[in-house]
């Protein structure tokens, strides 16, 4: 089997094994914070958007770091070190004691991790430049497993168990995520006398490439309607039922749906971006995408909430990894550890202002605003698309040998 698959199926299965615990505990977490003694529901929304933001207040300046020192020392290291500090993370968050705690624990664990971009950063390195689209879709398909397996299973061990015991549960699984990579994945032995690119190297080049900035703030846009959901979504699923026995079960299911649609998708956008080009298909993606979260903000019962998340994870599958493709094909191999890593930044980003955001019009407001709003975000992506964006050309690498 060629290195670049192997790798990509290692890879798949790492990911997806701590994919599933991490999403395990997205769906309970704002009841977590009222188990840690935050009974005011307001308060209860305002804190869950700081605890979703907290992994990323550290790792928006540590992600270009850990990718430019993946360019320089191997991007198979940067994937064991990501996997190895998650797992850390989930015990001291397991181990808190007030919801100050919860916020400073998952701050750690933005500082340790980074798994997600490393793992990208692998794939794309080792991949044929003509099949990354192909590959990053089908790592995808190891996301959106894990995201429609493990929330399933956090709602119901935490109906079963409560959940304090989950995050020892999840720190396991990333341990054993880890060991496997170890074992698997190989990558080839590195030439000490190539050119090494610093982060400010790295930096100067993204933005002096109009696509690629206007790529990374598409990141920005696309990943902000994907995490304002997350502190109010098990709320706003909560406000449609009486009986409140197993809300978490329930979350859970609904939150999968997009995760299960998406592992059908994503591949298949990422062929249709190979063969067809990738501008045209960013616009459907998009514009089915602000659809669905219109209609998902609409929404009054869990079923009509079931159908627009359908819809949501067919076009999502075919918005984040392919703005990941789109920014690799036009980046120099010797580079593309530190670009990947400064558009993660933009993920990040997003990962922090996304859920404080929805929170705070939530609490503030009310859940239905802070969805449609959240339609609104993806929307504008849409337009960027339509209006700037152009296919990839592929960079000359002898200038940067």
């Amino acid at each position: 089997m060629e290195l670049w698959k192997k790798n990509l199926y290692s890879i798949w299965v790492a990911q997806f094994i701590t994919i599933v615990g991490m999403s395990s505990v997205v769906t309970f977490l704002p009841f977590y914070i009222r188990e840690l003694g935050v009974t005011d529901p307001d308060l209860v929304a305002r804190w869950s958007g700081f605890a979703f933001s907290g992994p990323f207040f550290l790792s928006l300046f540590f992600t270009p770091f850990w990718g430019s020192l993946g360019d320089r020392y191997g991007r198979k290291l940067m994937v064991i070190r990501a996997v190895f500090g998650l797992g850390i993370a989930q015990i001291l968050v397991g181990m808190a004691q007030s919801v100050e705690q919860l916020i400073l624990f998952r701050m750690i664990q933005g500082a340790l991790s980074g798994f997600i971009p490393a793992a990208l950063t692998l794939v794309s390195a080792t991949a044929p430049r003509e099949r990354i689209g192909y590959a990053l879709g089908f790592l995808q398909t190891s996301l959106s497993a894990g995201m429609l397996i493990g929330p399933v299973i956090g709602g119901i061990l935490a109906d079963i168990l409560g959940y304090r015991p989950i995050f020892f549960i999840v720190s396991a699984l990333c341990f054993l995520s880890g060991v496997f990579a170890i074992i698997m994945v190989k990558e080839a032995p590195r030439n000490k006398e190539e050119k090494k690119f610093s982060m400010l190297d790295n930096i100067r080049f993204a933005f002096s490439s109009s696509q690629i900035a206007l790529t990374m703030i598409l990141i920005y846009l696309a990943q902000t309607s994907i995490v304002m959901l997350q502190p109010v979504f098990a709320l706003f699923i909560e406000k449609m039922y009486d009986d409140t026995q197993y809300i978490s079960t329930i979350t859970g299911a609904l939150f999968s749906v997009v995760g299960l649609v998406m592992i059908f998708s994503s591949p298949w956008w990422g062929n249709r971006n190979d063969t067809l080009g990738y501008r045209r298909n960013l616009f459907y993606a998009t514009s089915i995408a602000a659809v669905m979260l219109l209609l998902q903000a609409m929404s009054n019962a869990p079923w009509h909430v079931a159908l627009s998340r359908v819809g949501l994870g067919f076009a999502m599958g075919g918005v984040v990894p392919a703005l990941y493709a789109f920014i690799s094909r036009q980046t120099p191999l010797k580079m593309r550890g530190g670009i990947i890593g400064i558009a993660t930044t933009f993920t990040i980003l997003a990962n922090i202002t996304g859920p404080t955001t929805s929170g705070y019009i939530a609490s503030h407001y009310d859940i239905r605003t802070a969805l449609y709003i959240t339609a609104g975000v993806i929307a504008i992506a849409a337009l960027i698309v339509l209006r700037f964006i152009r296919d990839p050309v592929t960079p000359d690498e002898s200038e940067y040998s």
